[in-house]
């Protein structure tokens, strides 16, 4: 197929500039991701009736533990080998600067960010704001699982915007010819996790304008996990691999760490099934 029927994609990465600072559209979709996330919970308990000081916190627990768990998740899982050959490099998976060869430093904001690291990061978060905060630790889980997909939507966006996580080569008519890498037309396989993303976040609302009462049960976190990290495992299979090590392997890493999610996802939703059937025996009316 002519490349012309190809999508050409060459956007700046820079959104705009206000003077001598840069706003990236990677960090706009990452806060713009972050903000629909809480006006979302924001609303989910104000309707359950959850004491407004419960919530201010949860905002600031939930992006210290996406920020460092993605970023240690990305430098840990991805590139040891880097960020662990020296004590500079080890200072740079803290600090969003890079050290330059003939001294000195540069600024360069956190790049490399790992949405597997990112879940492991909130879920310890969130154990320290439920132990804070004395709440029902699944009834916070199922909240933030409604809201996360805005989040995991918006993410994806910017890895189109800075044509990141780039996909296989193919000739399907939808394909992206990504410029800032190459003139080969490959799948956009940040913009199919995106879609997914938002497609789980209407399924789960509606779940939940069904069946309000599951919230508490483990049912939206089990199937926030077991869709998006599913969805993860096949999206991988449009992918090029991220590191060199991974083409070695019969899986690459995201599926890798993906299957230990899918199956915390299944027994979670299984475990909330069993609970609304253990709590529909007990308030039964007894003969």
């Amino acid at each position: 197929m002519a490349h012309f029927l190809y999508i050409l994609w060459d956007p700046s990465s820079t959104a705009f500039k206000l003077g001598p600072l840069e706003f990236h559209w990677y960090s706009l979709c990452w806060l713009a991701g972050l903000a629909l996330a809480y006006l979302c919970v924001q609303r989910l308990y104000k309707e359950q009736k959850v004491k407004p000081e419960l919530f201010d916190p949860l905002f600031i627990y939930c992006f210290i533990g996406i920020l460092a768990g993605a970023r240690l998740g990305h430098c840990l899982f991805y590139q040891p080998d880097f960020f662990l050959s020296s004590w500079k490099h080890f200072v740079e998976i803290f600090l969003p600067i890079d050290f330059l060869p003939g001294g000195g430093w540069r600024f360069t904001g956190y790049r490399g960010l790992a949405s597997h690291g990112g879940t492991l990061g909130l879920m310890l978060a969130l154990w320290l704001y439920v132990r804070r905060t004395k709440m029902n630790i699944w009834q916070v889980l199922d909240n933030i699982a409604i809201a996360t997909p805005l989040t995991a939507c918006f993410i994806r966006l910017g890895n189109l915007m800075n044509s990141e996580i780039i996909g296989k080569i193919t000739d399907v008519p939808w394909a992206f010819i990504f410029q800032q890498v190459d003139p080969m037309p490959r799948h956009p396989g940040q913009l199919y996790e995106a879609i997914t993303y938002a497609l789980l976040f209407f399924i789960g609302w509606y779940f939940y304008r069904r069946t309000p009462q599951r919230v508490g049960t483990g049912f939206f976190f089990g199937l926030c996990l077991t869709y998006i990290f599913t969805a993860r495992f096949f999206i991988e299979y449009t992918k090029e691999v991220q590191e060199a090590f991974e083409a070695s392997l019969p899986l690459d890493m995201g599926q890798l760490l993906s299957i230990p999610f899918v199956v915390i996802g299944v027994a979670c939703m299984v475990g909330g099934k069993w609970m609304d059937r253990f709590r529909d025996f007990c308030s039964a009316p007894k003969k």
